[in-house]
């Protein structure tokens, strides 16, 4: 039988995408009971606001060390279900997180920071450098014996901002641009291969729904997503609101995508594992025959293409 949520802790609740899975699960928490956040003391003298606007909203802040079992355990206590949103550099504290999880009597349930690529969409999937610490959680996953978990993978976000709808520099544009001021894009591959996108909003709203779908998700990796469209559809909705006029669109092929992976790696680039998610993009890796929204009651209550374009088109104007 599948472990329901009444009570959330969530870590990362104030990150990039913790912010909107936060909001989207207190939009719902007339389903739930209480809701907290485990933060740390560098988090509260860094954002007072957020956390001020939390704590409006009823929500539990407790402060402690994510490196601290003692502190963990306690935070612990009085819920069922944890949500993890840390960040792609926090990714190796869930093995901790997870371990205290299911010798805790009272979590039930284990959401952990899965959102994004399929890190095990193909028997490659395997040796791809960004997802090692991932696939390190989930191993330990299969191991444990009274918790439930389940994996929310949305593929790239959708959104501008640092993401896939973003307006990147000239130096940086060979790793694809949608640049609304320039009316400029640089599209990944021949522009035709489709993509799976989803906004952060609607991450947000989909891990919101998996928890209040357990049986649907005991254990499972749901794979779900806002659209899917190529390249070249999305610059054309970007001409579309943006006057009609025909933007100026270049491509990096494959071939050259997988150069300059090559090349980040060996120089160690930071960015270098940007580089390899976009590949694996490219090459179709978050393509699938069929979407998991409809299991959590999400088939139709998510962003189109054309939302999403003007979400980018909005931030990108913002930022400008």
């Amino acid at each position: 039988m599948a472990a329901s949520t009444k009570n959330i802790l969530i870590f990362g609740a104030t990150g990039l995408i913790g912010e909107h899975i936060t909001k989207a699960i207190l939009d719902k928490k007339e389903n739930f009971g209480r809701i907290g956040i485990f933060t740390s003391e560098t988090t509260l003298k860094t954002k007072p606001e957020q956390i001020g606007h939390l704590e409006s909203q009823g929500v539990e802040i407790i402060t402690g060390d994510i490196t601290s079992e003692d502190a963990v355990k306690d935070a612990y206590n009085g819920f069922d279900t944890v949500v993890s949103c840390v960040g792609r550099p926090a990714i190796h504290h869930q093995l901790k997180l997870i371990e205290l999880a299911d010798h805790h009597p009272g979590i039930k349930r284990f959401f952990p920071s899965e959102y994004g690529t399929d890190i095990e969409y193909s028997p490659a999937s395997a040796d791809e450098k960004p997802h090692q610490q991932k696939l390190k959680v989930r191993a330990l996953l299969k191991t444990v014996k009274d918790l439930q978990y389940a994996y929310v993978v949305t593929g790239p976000f959708g959104d501008a901002g640092g993401l896939y709808l973003s307006a990147r520099p000239p130096q940086d544009e060979a790793g694809g641009t949608f640049d609304v001021k320039r009316k400029r894009a640089v599209l990944l591959g021949d522009g035709e291969g489709r993509i799976s996108l989803t906004t952060m909003r609607d991450v947000g709203k989909l891990v919101a729904a998996a928890l209040l779908h357990p049986e649907a998700t005991k254990n499972k990796a749901l794979h779900v997503n806002s659209f899917t469209s190529t390249p070249k559809q999305i610059v054309a909705e970007f001409e579309k609101q943006t006057g009609g006029e025909k933007w100026d669109v270049d491509f990096t092929p494959l071939d050259k995508l997988k150069e300059l992976e090559q090349k980040a790696w060996a120089a160690n680039d930071p960015k270098a594992g940007t580089v390899t998610l976009r590949r694996i993009w490219t090459e179709g890796g978050t393509l699938y025959d069929q979407r998991d929204n409809g299991l959590i009651g999400m088939e139709h209550n998510v962003d189109s293409l054309q939302d999403a374009v003007k979400q980018a088109i909005e931030v990108q104007a913002k930022s400008s």
